[in-house]
């Protein structure tokens, strides 16, 4: 599609004067259907093609859409994490790439608003991210290093509040087309892999050169190539925090709920195609129900648990932001949550984002087996099989294995797995 269709299919969503005022969740829902709508037109073409949705991200920006979850301080709309959610689900049942590139950006403004607020830099930069609808990318893997983005093998130099960086990275989702990159580093060349910080890294101040291709079962619309990346800039662009804490307290709660909420609208969407093709069997034969009728009933309970699952998470997550804003404004920020809390959140998180990775696969599964060929078919209303494909993709970001591992040892230090006993 060209750039003037493009253009006209964003002036065809425009609402007088956007930008005045904060707008509701409802406001914020109602235009990611918008959005939603113009992403499932393109949805088959962009995996096809396995190119950028460049459709859907030209209707996001044109409902400032990314702004969403920027507090109204700051000129955003001031949306709850479980606001954005419902924003996510919402796209993903239009388009799993366009929703998971919404994500993975909001992921990363909640890094600079929790953490970067403070330093005039990151500030500013915050401003013209919505003034401008600036779209976020995350730079974590890196080679010899793969997927464990608690360590770094590249580091910062840093000379005369001045750094320059250099990164191997194996995937930067959507990079090509980012406007801005945060970027993992070992905070100086004699610091451990794990002693880390966060650059926010501007396009202007950064170079990529593509490394590979991105060419894949599922999510093709994320062209997440690997790069080189090389970095420049003032020393401001460096979060005030270590890595860690910007790590447990921010990107993997914001991440595990908001991808779990893209692949929750991938199954949604699945179910609701199978809903429509049992209807239509049941319309041609009256008075007898057909024989997918107990896979149907399956599919529908297990995204009505799916949801409910997520919904206690956030409902967590966003307490624990609570309390640690209470504490921010107690002037008692430096003294760390409480160290069973903290632990029972994150492996709350981890069996979050195992539980819906897995169970939004077999939900697919069914949706499939209801569907049959119609399903099976790539041309028909009822095709599932872009949706199996791209939920494919959701037991490898971040690793299921590891992730269990991860849980195991967290589950060592509490007394009750299951709950208070």
């Amino acid at each position: 599609m060209n750039a003037a269709t493009q253009e006209l299919e964003a002036s065809q969503l425009a609402q007088a004067d956007r930008s005045a005022a904060p707008r509701s969740e409802a406001e914020l829902l109602e235009a990611a259907h918008r959005v939603a709508a113009i992403a499932a037109k393109h949805a088959d073409a962009v995996d096809k093609d396995a190119r950028f949705p460049a459709e859907a991200i030209a209707a996001m920006r044109a409902e400032r859409l990314f702004s969403a979850m920027v507090p109204t301080a700051h000129g955003g709309d001031g949306l709850t994490l479980s606001g954005v959610a419902h924003l996510c689900e919402t796209l993903a049942k239009g388009c799993a790439s366009a929703a998971m590139i919404y994500a993975m950006h909001q992921t990363q403004v909640v890094c600079i608003v929790d953490h970067g607020v403070n330093v005039p830099w990151q500030r500013d930069f915050l401003a013209r991210m919505v003034s401008e609808q600036l779209l976020l990318a995350s730079a974590t893997s890196e080679e010899t290093i793969g997927g464990n983005m608690r360590t770094s093998a590249c580091a910062v130099d840093l000379v005369d509040d001045a750094f320059t960086i250099e990164k191997l990275a194996t995937t930067i989702s959507y990079g090509n087309y980012a406007d801005c990159i945060l970027v993992t580093a070992r905070r100086h060349p004699d610091a451990p892999a794990s002693d880390q910080v966060l650059i926010v890294a501007p396009r202007e101040t950064c170079t990529l050169e593509q490394r590979g291709t991105w060419d894949t079962l599922g999510m093709r619309g994320t062209c997440s190539e690997g790069h080189r990346l090389i970095a420049k800039g003032s020393a401001e662009q460096i979060l005030p925090v270590p890595f860690s804490k910007i790590a447990d307290e921010s990107m993997l709660p914001v991440s595990h709920t908001l991808w779990s909420s893209v692949w929750t609208g991938i199954a949604s969407d699945a179910v609701h195609r199978a809903h429509q093709f049992f209807r239509n069997q049941a319309r041609g034969k009256p008075g007898a129900l057909p024989p997918s009728a107990s896979r149907l009933s399956q599919a529908v309970t297990l995204v009505r648990m799916m949801q409910a699952r997520l919904r206690e998470s956030l409902a967590a997550v966003e307490a624990a932001q609570r309390e640690r804003a209470t504490r921010q404004a107690s002037h008692a920020e430096d003294i760390d949550a409480p160290l069973t809390a903290s632990i029972g959140l994150a492996s709350d998180l981890n069996m979050l984002k195992l539980a819906i990775s897995q169970t939004a696969v077999n939900v697919v599964q069914e949706t499939l087996m209801i569907c049959g060929m119609a399903g099976y078919k790539n041309d028909t209303p009822f095709s599932v099989g872009r949706h199996l494909r791209d939920l494919h993709s959701a037991p490898l970001m971040i690793s299921n294995d590891r992730i269990e591992l991860n849980t195991a040892n967290l589950l060592l230090a509490q007394r009750a797995a299951t709950g208070d006993l």
